[in-house]
């Protein structure tokens, strides 16, 4: 294919080289589901997604598709792996994606990638940029900051614990059950009925004759 667009001088002539309008069409579809679908794999370096990433839009280009550089930008950082975030957020503040170039844009990303590699303490450089990524990104700890989390940890699991079998005590105790059954019964033993005067029930409850009744009864003897 880049033998037949390297003779054509426009992108008529580069349309015209790709066959029939269905073998055009056929070959666009094809592209395109490529570009929408692109992502950096994680074993694969920053020089091989670019040349990936490359041949897609050579090959879109070459059949009428054109991007700006704003999109073909935004494209790239989209199909970075979560561990670029920081960097490509860098570049969106710093940097005019309007006027950045994807060349010099894969340069830049090259360059960080390097430095990532060299500054890694994970031994031998790596291929894998995500990876020596991942390892330069999250801040050392140092020994006693380690500790200290670590005691943290322990500190909060402890509170945890306490509260919780605090809590537990409170609600299924036996002997605080047992000490409010008891106290039910001393309030219940202390009450008296207005009505017969006798204790342990509320007049409501009590099952002998009415103290209206009782009166009547007495006023009735009393006339006879």
């Amino acid at each position: 294919m880049f033998s037949k667009i390297k003779t054509c001088a426009t992108t008529k002539e580069i349309w015209e080289s790709e066959g029939s309008d269905e073998t055009k069409e056929n070959k666009l579809t094809v592209a395109q589901q490529k570009y929408e679908s692109i992502k950096m794999k994680d074993d694969e370096t920053m020089t091989e997604f670019d040349e990936r990433f490359s041949a897609i839009i050579i090959e879109l280009n070459s059949l009428g598709k054109e991007f700006s550089n704003r999109e073909l930008v935004l494209k790239v950082m989209r199909a970075l792996p979560r561990e670029w975030d920081v960097k490509t957020m860098a570049m969106r503040e710093s940097k005019d994606l309007k006027k950045m170039e994807l060349h010099d844009m894969f340069e830049n990303l090259k360059a960080y990638e390097f430095e990532l590699e060299t500054r890694s303490e994970a031994g031998p450089s790596t291929s894998q940029p995500t990876k020596a990524l991942a390892a330069t990104t999250a801040e050392p700890c140092s020994p006693s900051t380690s500790k200290s989390a670590d005691q943290l940890s322990d500190d909060v699991m402890s509170l945890f614990v306490k509260k919780f079998g605090k809590y537990l005590r409170r609600s299924f105790n036996p002997s605080t059950s047992f000490n409010n059954y008891n106290k039910s019964d001393k309030v219940s033993s202390e009450l008296k009925c207005y009505n017969c005067d006798r204790p342990g029930h509320f007049a409501a409850d009590c099952n002998r004759p009415k103290r209206d009744d009782r009166y009547k009864r007495d006023d009735r003897r009393a006339d006879d």
